[in-house]
């Protein structure tokens, strides 16, 4: 298997997604059920996939509806385990699994775990909807959620003034919201939002994504972060520049997954792909039916971004699924 393929940087892959990000790309494939597939399937893992999972769960029994799909998502740290257990064959993860995760897979079957790209997320900053600000460079993010500031502010920033806003704003306090440390998202924004530093104790950790966006919303003076298909007409997605003084991007399909929008990421489904052996027809046309157009569509009705021809056949080769 072609992990370094598999684990590919959505920046890295700009110049071969759709042009518009919002579209399907019409290159892949509509799904057609085929006979004989049947039985149990579970997923264990990140909150962020919950829905989309069960938009997929819910697309692919229109086709087989004597399936039976159980979904869970505490996190993507509960994904691993279960994996390595047996208990569920989809180990949905908002971030890639981490070098000890994957080494007691290994430990276990004598290969990697395998990752399938579904989806492309952007993580949006979130505020109340009436908080005027604009813009927030990576840096400022960094001063606001961590302990750190291993972006190298100064000092943290505590209140609106700090980032520009004035009058009545000017001395309100940041009130923070993010994710608990079971989370994919907890540690995909510590790594590339707090440049691998430490979050701030002030941080009110949630155990959900749509948990983190009741915060903001029902708090003012809250900013925090989650996957943009989380989104209510309450909070609004700030626009973030890579670099202090640069241009601010919108968490936009476009912006995703041209590189643009600099907290973007692939979601993850991973699985125990025996390289030795064939994958069971039950597993091996929910993976076709995720890469298809009708999968893709689900990813839309999710709030994410879909991914491309380029990228499905990378990952179906890499599954043995295609010649």
């Amino acid at each position: 298997m072609n992990r370094p393929a598999a684990l590919m940087s959505v920046a890295a892959l700009a110049l071969t997604t759709a042009a518009h990000a919002q579209t399907i790309d019409p290159n892949l494939p509509v799904y057609e059920p085929v006979q004989g597939v049947s039985g149990n399937l579970v997923s264990i893992g990140s909150d962020t996939l919950n829905n989309q999972m069960t938009l997929w769960s819910e697309g692919f029994r229109t086709f087989y509806p004597n399936v039976a799909i159980q979904i869970q998502g505490a996190g993507s740290g509960t994904a691993p385990p279960a994996l390595v257990e047996g208990t569920a064959q989809f180990g949905p993860m908002s971030r890639p699994m981490r070098g000890s995760e994957i080494e007691e897979f290994e430990a276990n079957f004598g290969y990697e775990p395998t990752p399938m790209r579904g989806a492309i997320d952007a993580l949006g900053v979130f505020v109340h909807r009436d908080n005027p600000i604009e813009c927030l460079s990576l840096q400022q993010v960094d001063a606001i959620f961590s302990s750190t500031r291993a972006g190298g502010a100064d000092a943290a920033l505590t209140t609106w003034g700090q980032v520009g806003l004035t009058g009545e704003w000017a001395n309100r306090p940041i009130a923070m919201y993010g994710r608990n440390s079971a989370s994919g998202t907890y540690g995909y924004f510590r790594e590339v939002a707090l440049f691998g530093g430490d979050y701030s104790p002030e941080v009110r950790e949630q155990p959900g994504s749509s948990t983190v966006i009741q915060g903001v919303a029902s708090d003012v003076n809250g900013i925090g972060y989650s996957g943009v298909g989380y989104a209510t007409a309450d909070v609004r997605a700030v626009a973030i520049s890579a670099e202090p003084g640069g241009e601010c991007f919108d968490p936009s399909g476009d912006n995703a997954a041209g590189g643009l929008y600099p907290i973007a990421r692939f979601l993850y489904i991973y699985m125990n792909v025996d390289p030795n052996a064939d994958m069971e027809p039950l597993r091996a046309e929910f993976v076709r039916y995720v890469y298809s157009q009708q999968g893709q569509q689900d990813v839309l009705r999710a709030g994410f971004f879909p991914i491309n021809q380029r990228v499905a056949e990378m990952d179906l080769r890499t599954f043995g699924l295609m010649d």
